[in-house]
């Protein structure tokens, strides 16, 4: 599963449904202070409750510090309307059902906060919900991760990273820890092997560590553990092969942005800004989670806005170009593209991406279409269709933070946009 930086005994059995857990009705943060029954903090882990979280995911820089990812001074590049009536009836069979939903109907049934539809590089789809408005920051959690797997691949085709090399040339510190046995390429693809779990049902794993050091979660009275994401890597120890099997670690995308800023020189939100942000013409500064020592939450830290997140998108379709200029060389879109070692995938436990394969922090499915994904947990995502010419935006804040709980939705859902608009034009 994807990293739920939640705790699962905060979640009620039978969770409010979209409707009824919206924040907006329910109050949460209104009023001049709020009533003490209506704030969501940080510092009693009400931020991370449902329905508390539907809130706290469109407000986050209210809540953790963040660094900015500055748009710069340029224009706004556009994205052209060609709005349609037609798509809200669209419907699909969700996986394990026999039953039919719409496409209105799965934007419910996923708690979605806000969702753009791409189509050939038109908005064709775009609906908010709950608490996030069009210019609003939202939390991405873990499509951070593609945003700077993308630049690593950006920095081996100038031949400033060796993806065969250990880490430990870059980040020295790491020697004798199990990640410094790692080359960059396995971290990137997620092949570490190393004793630290993401299963969220486990107070004692390594997650909620990460997360306490890092200052995602709060520290409890008494802590004495590491102080901050990179403090927390250093404690990491191997525990079998590496560049055998994937398992997925957001840990190694923290690891990722450390090399980054060592290759660079930069900092990761100033990284963004230059490499992204500022070419892709986006209309809104983005804000990037940041611990005590001021270190970037690489792993998933990003929150932006909807359009600048199906810019990215639309980037990646058009094979890093866009904004009138190349952005992305051809050369990393076509090895995302072409995804990892699916047999590696096959062996972790993602019984409902069958075929799929991850590749420098992208999930490739391999399907007909070429579709390939960056995914965050509770719903967060940009799914790319370049058969279909189609890229969809979304955010969420579904009560259940790994996304098995919203792909037997989610991907027919999409397939079924994917074929419409093919069908359609």
């Amino acid at each position: 599963m994807t990293e739920p930086l939640i705790d699962p005994t905060m979640i009620a059995p039978e969770p409010l449904d979209a409707v009824a857990s919206d924040p907006v009705t329910l109050g949460w943060m209104q009023g001049a202070p709020p009533p003490a029954d209506k704030q969501v903090r940080f510092d009693d882990g009400s931020m991370f409750s449902f329905p508390q979280l539907r809130w706290a995911y469109s407000n986050m820089p209210q809540l953790i510090p963040t660094t900015t990812v500055t748009r710069g001074t340029g224009g706004v590049c556009p994205l052209p309307r060609a709005d349609r009536d037609d798509l809200d009836a669209i419907e699909c069979v969700p996986l394990g059902r026999s039953e039919t939903m719409t496409w209105a109907q799965s934007l419910a049934a996923n708690y979605t906060d806000g969702i753009v539809v791409l189509h050939r590089g038109h908005i064709v789809y775009e609906r908010y919900f709950g608490a996030l408005t069009a210019p609003q920051p939202h939390i991405v959690w873990s499509v951070t991760k593609s945003f700077f797997g993308t630049i690593a691949l950006m920095l081996i085709d100038q031949g400033r990273l060796d993806h065969d090399t250990l880490v430990t040339t870059y980040v020295p510190e790491l020697a004798g820890t199990g990640l410094g046995t790692a080359t960059v390429r396995q971290v990137m693809d997620m092949t570490t092997s190393i004793h630290y779990s993401e299963d969220y049902t486990d107070p004692q794993a390594g997650a909620w560590q990460h997360g306490r050091a890092g200052g995602v979660l709060a520290k409890p009275e008494g802590y004495s553990g590491p102080a901050s994401f990179y403090d927390f890597l250093r404690t990491l120890q191997q525990d079998g092969a590496h560049g055998e099997a994937f398992a997925y670690k957001t840990v190694n995308t923290d690891l990722l942005g450390w090399i980054l800023r060592r290759v660079t020189g930069q900092r990761l939100n100033d990284m963004l800004s230059e490499r992204l942000w500022a070419p892709l013409g986006c209309e809104q500064d983005g804000r990037l989670l940041v611990d005590s020592a001021g270190t970037e939450f690489a792993g998933g830290g990003l929150n932006v806005s909807l359009r600048d997140l199906a810019r990215f998108g639309e980037m990646m379709r058009c094979g890093g170009e866009f904004n009138g200029r190349r952005i992305v060389p051809q050369a990393a879109i076509d090895a995302i593209r072409a995804g990892g070692d699916k047999g590696h995938f096959a062996k972790s436990d993602y019984v409902l991406l069958p075929g799929w394969s991850y590749r420098a922090m992208w999930w490739v499915s391999h399907n007909a279409h070429g579709a390939y994904c960056a995914r965050g947990i509770h719903g967060q995502g940009v799914y790319i269709d370049p058969a279909a010419e189609m890229v969809i935006a979304r955010f969420a804040s579904h009560p259940m933070a790994g996304n098995a709980n919203l792909d037997p939705t989610t991907l027919p859902a999409y397939a079924a946009m994917a074929e419409h608009l093919m069908v359609t034009g």
